[in-house]
């Protein structure tokens, strides 16, 4: 969620001095941009992870802050509320075994914070959103106690000048109004990070918007909210709704919304930073002391203090984001759109097949901007969140077809060649892959088995629906500490 906060209140004044500051970082990132400044050549990515914690029944909670004390590592941190962390792996060198050494390192951190867990009689968790929720877990009296958390929903709530309207359509209707960002919380995800040169990253984030769909309907691990069965991937419509500053004919006058899946393809990454400087009015308007154009001229690496809080709080599914390590300057693609879990190894066949279709479509004689329509990708993302795996996905010289088919046939044989230009292990390439392969063939993900375990909990074996819920996620639980992908897990 980004820096700590001490102030709880800004002024006009303040703010005004906030966006000429945020309009001075950019002008300074385009100069950086035009001198070459910037890291190129370092394959590096990096995964984030959240978490749930929660009860021997599968209820959320409200321990992260004893929980962090007792697993004693600056890789776990609090995250939105109190029944939430977050894991943060170190980069890693995109190439070789480095999918078997992520799942290692993430499966051994998953573990010795379930065993800390343990010793509050709570347990950590990967879902898109658990099943077993109810309103109660997700107040504002929850939030986590970082004052950066409640000045977010305090920002949030007054933009929008009225409560929040929750409406998601799916198998089952949910409608409510919410007082506070809480609801956002119970969206857990995956992040994936990948280190991009200047001009590499038009490309690279043109093509991880055209495969959002796919990693969405593959990756789909969010079936459930508050009792109700929803979209295969219902944390989608769930964040969206949850940080939109937009009231009703804000949203009606075409306000872009915060979290944003785009408009349009991108010739360069400035595009990307002058939509959210242009479109987008501070959440948080925190003035730094750096002077910008002071640091670079005297040949120093500025860190654009504003701009880069600006931009956090732009939720785009695939997101720019600059940074400085080790005293020079790169930019990384943020990959957001994938839920937690099922488990590790789920997640790391995940992130295979994200940097290998990323890899892939960048390598390919045609730029897959001049392929495929910015609208149909975006339908892509929509048809996916709704109906995953069961989906109809466009692509081009194929036409609509199933999810599943669009995968195997035609997605699954860009990643392979991308994996293998990274020089990825091949073994390594075959296995993380075979898991997509098979949950496509078997189309069992995450959000399917949930579906499937807990109709038949409550349309075959009588369990009323709390009880139909809370021996599935017992059921799940019990799968994802064996790390076995969950196109193995057994069905009713």
């Amino acid at each position: 969620m980004g820096r700590d906060i001490d102030e709880t209140r800004f002024t006009r004044e303040g703010r005004q001095r906030y966006r000429d500051k945020v309009k001075r970082d950019l002008i300074v990132l385009q100069r950086m941009l035009d001198e070459g400044r910037f890291e190129r050549e370092r394959k590096l990515i990096g995964v984030e992870v959240e978490f749930y914690v929660v009860d021997d029944v599968g209820d959320p909670t409200m321990i992260n802050e004893e929980l962090l004390s007792r697993i004693e590592s600056a890789d776990f941190q609090t995250e939105l509320a109190q029944f939430n962390i977050e894991f943060n792996l170190a980069p890693h060198k995109l190439a070789g075994t480095v999918f078997r050494e992520i799942e290692e390192e993430l499966q051994t951190s998953f573990t010795h914070a379930d065993r800390r867990a343990s010793e509050l009689d709570a347990h950590v968790a990967m879902f898109g959103i658990i099943p077993t929720l109810k309103d109660l877990h997700v107040t504002i009296q929850n939030l986590s106690a970082n004052p950066r958390y409640h000045l977010l929903n305090e920002q949030i709530l007054d933009a929008r000048g009225e409560d929040l309207q929750l409406q998601i359509e799916g198998v089952e209707r949910l409608m409510l109004q919410a007082s506070s960002i809480a609801m956002e919380a119970a969206a857990t995800s995956v992040q994936l990070h990948l280190q991009v040169s200047p001009e590499g990253f038009p490309g690279a984030w043109n093509a991880a918007q055209a495969i959002a769909g796919a990693q969405v309907a593959i990756g789909a691990n969010s079936p459930f909210l508050l009792g109700k069965e929803l979209n295969r991937e219902t944390r989608i419509a769930l964040f969206e709704q949850t940080i939109d500053t937009r009231s009703e004919e804000l949203t009606a006058q075409g306000v872009r919304p915060r979290v944003w899946f785009g408009e349009r393809w991108i010739d360069r990454v400035m595009d990307l930073f002058d939509e959210n400087v242009r479109y987008f009015p501070a959440l948080l308007p925190l003035l730094d002391e750096e002077d910008p154009e002071a640091v670079l001229s005297r040949g120093d690496v500025p860190h654009l203090p504003e701009l880069v809080l600006h931009n956090g709080t732009i939720y785009r599914w695939n997101r720019p984001i600059y940074a400085v390590a080790r005293g020079k300057p790169h930019l990384r693609l943020e990959n957001r759109v994938l839920p937690a879990g099922p488990t590790m190894a789920d997640i790391v066949a995940n992130a295979a097949f994200y940097y290998g279709l990323v890899r892939g479509l960048v390598g390919q004689d045609e730029p897959i901007s001049r392929q495929l329509s910015f609208t149909a990708a975006a339908d892509n993302f929509r048809a996916a969140a709704r109906d995953g795996i069961d989906g109809q996905l466009f692509w081009p010289g194929v036409g609509q077809v199933p999810a599943s088919e669009l995968i195997l046939r035609t997605l699954l044989p860009i990643a392979h060649a991308g994996l293998d230009a990274w020089d990825i292990d091949p073994a390594d390439r075959d296995h993380y892959l075979g898991i997509i392969e098979q949950r496509a063939l078997l189309r069992r993900t995450g959000a399917n088995w949930q579906v499937r375990t807990f109709r038949s909990l409550f349309d075959d074996e009588g369990l009323n629906r709390d009880e139909a819920l809370v021996e599935m996620t017992r059921r799940y639980l019990e799968h994802m500490r064996t790390n076995e992908p969950v196109h193995r897990w057994p069905l009713p």
